[in-house]
């Protein structure tokens, strides 16, 4: 990957009990998502690609560097043109939305080809919010236009730190689509911290997975989501995140059908139109195996199969088992109980049983 298309770290920070230490390059495209428990060392890593933290090492974005530790160069906060949006939306209390975002913009030399402050209103829907007083806003109302100011000042890269944290189910699912947007017609690189699996789900193009500051592992998400690192990092909402392309409706019975790799699946419509291509995730728990094509049952979808690696999981009963299907892999939670009963091991011809598809559009 060349430097000029990428975003190249290597730190090491150390603080009472706790240390950074790691060294990795991602794409300067899409959303790159820091995952992990509390106490990983998420914040700490964008408050170090911030420049709020000083660290030993380099980070080098583009063909810029930002931090060279061996020069014993700095390249300070407000000379990095980043966006950073915090847990809680830091706005000015006393001014009307208008004048919070028309404040950010004073306070840097925005750049030609950038987000212009109408789009970033249109982006994050805040139209009909402008003339409103801070105080009058809702939490999810709040996040949108602290992510619009930030988006305004035309960063070449944008930082968020875990920006719904602080918001209930609701505005959760309030803000998430709105996210989802930026990612859909931005093209500016965006590192993203949570710990939440849906926003990982709907969100990540890349992850890095997180633990006691040192990464477990790192890569595209459908190729993260196949991953033992990860499904041990999730847990029971493990499960495979992967692309797939609408090819048939049924219009009777309000099913479409995907292809997915080689394979084939039978999901809910949900307004879907034949040709488009969406994002979908089956978790390890709804897939069961069997080594027969089952008939007399309600689950449509029957995938043909082989093992390719079964692991021990969270707990000693408990296996994660990788099939490949054709072009794809699905992970299955099974217990050991039942593959010694089947006879189901490494290289095992198998047919998996999907119970349910969640659609991400």
């Amino acid at each position: 990957m060349t430097h000029d298309k990428s975003l190249s770290i290597q730190l090491r920070l150390e603080h009472h009990q706790f240390s950074l230490d790691l060294a990795l390059c991602v794409p300067l495209r899409g959303i790159t998502v820091l995952f992990g428990p509390s106490g990983s060392g998420k914040t700490s890593l964008l408050r170090c690609l911030a420049g709020l933290e000083k660290a030993q090492g380099m980070i080098q974005l583009g063909d810029e560097i930002w931090l060279d530790s061996k020069r014993q160069y700095f390249r300070p906060t407000w000379q990095r043109e980043i966006g950073y949006v915090f847990q809680e939306a830091s706005l000015f209390e006393h001014l009307t939305v208008r004048d919070n975002l028309y404040y950010g913009l004073k306070r840097v030399q925005t750049r030609l080809g950038g987000v212009s402050l109408d789009e970033a209103v249109r982006l994050l829907g805040i139209e009909r919010l402008l003339g409103r007083s801070v105080q009058s806003l809702s939490g999810g109302e709040r996040q949108r236009v602290a992510i619009a100011r930030a988006l305004a000042t035309q960063p070449k890269l944008l930082l968020l730190d875990e920006p719904l944290a602080s918001l209930d189910l609701s505005r959760r699912r309030e803000v998430l689509p709105w996210l989802e947007r930026l990612h859909d017609e931005l093209s500016m690189p965006i590192v993203y911290v949570t710990h939440a699996v849906d926003e990982l789900a709907r969100l990540a193009d890349y992850v890095v997975l997180l633990e006691q500051g040192r990464i477990r592992a790192y890569g595209p998400l459908a190729e993260m989501s196949r991953s033992r690192e990860l499904a041990l990092a999730i847990g029971e909402e493990a499960g495979i995140i992967s692309k797939a392309i609408v090819i048939l409706r049924d219009e009777a019975h309000h099913m479409v059908q995907l292809q997915f790799g080689g394979a084939k699946l039978w999901v809910r419509d949900q307004g879907l139109v034949v040709g488009q291509t969406v994002r979908i995730r089956i978790l390890a728990r709804d897939i069961s195996l069997t080594k027969t094509v089952q008939e007399d049952t309600t689950i449509q979808n029957h995938l043909p199969g082989e093992i390719e690696s079964v692991d021990s999981f969270l707990h000693p009963a408990q296996a994660v088992v990788r099939v490949r299907c054709k072009q794809e892999i699905l992970l299955a939670h099974v217990t050991h109980r039942s593959l010694q009963r089947l006879a189901l091991d490494v290289g095992a011809p198998v047919w998996c049983q999907v119970k349910s598809v969640a659609l991400i559009v």
